[in-house]
């Protein structure tokens, strides 16, 4: 009776691990092609990261942020989220005062048409627009860095499920020869018991 439990539970092991090979593959093909979706589509963009003067001029705490990256092509996640919250965001703060696009362009559509027409409502409009701009690229930078972050977690779970894979295929193991060894205990017992 031992040795057909352990068996069941040693075949229920080898279909786990089996699951979760298949996961640990499944999860690796992920992350490979979210790896190479971000590098490419950010490296299509053809954007440098900044250095020297362009460094400078930001707040210190930007251009910490940066330094790491400078003057290299922004073709990974973590780049592109610098890129968008220390850079674009940074030029786009200093142009607005620190004014959210929502705030300017609330500005501007409560001008009248007159206001508008000046020379002060077409800078609003000008910076409406750089605010605008500028948020839907740091929007579509940070969807990089997201998928980038995805695409990592999932060659962790890849590398955690291949792990667990491979422990269970030992269990496994380890259960049929238990279950070899439980069948010669019986029949020792049994002929121990018959020459008695």
């Amino acid at each position: 009776m031992r040795s057909v439990l352990d068996k069941l539970i040693s075949w229920t092991g080898v279909a786990l691990a089996l699951v979760l090979l298949l996961a640990g593959a499944l999860l690796t093909w992920a992350s490979v092609f979210v790896g190479d979706q971000v590098h490419q589509q950010l490296t299509m963009q053809d954007i440098t990261m900044p250095e020297g003067e362009a460094l400078s001029s930001l707040p210190a705490e930007d251009a910490a942020a940066l330094e790491q990256y400078a003057g290299s092509a922004l073709d990974t996640g973590p780049e592109a989220k610098a890129f968008a919250d220390h850079y674009i965001l940074a030029h786009m703060n200093a142009s607005s005062d620190g004014r959210t696009y929502e705030e300017v362009s609330g500005e501007y559509i409560a001008l009248s048409d007159e206001e508008k027409a000046s020379d002060e409502g077409q800078a609003l409009a000008g910076l409406r627009q750089t605010l605008f701009m500028g948020n839907t690229l740091r929007g579509l930078l940070l969807y990089g860095y997201a998928f980038a972050t995805i695409g990592t977690i999932a060659g962790i779970a890849a590398a955690v499920a291949f792990a667990g894979g491979v422990v269970m295929l030992l269990l496994a193991a380890l259960g049929f020869r238990h279950s070899r060894s439980a069948v010669a205990d019986t029949d020792e017992r049994e002929l121990v018991t018959a020459t008695a």
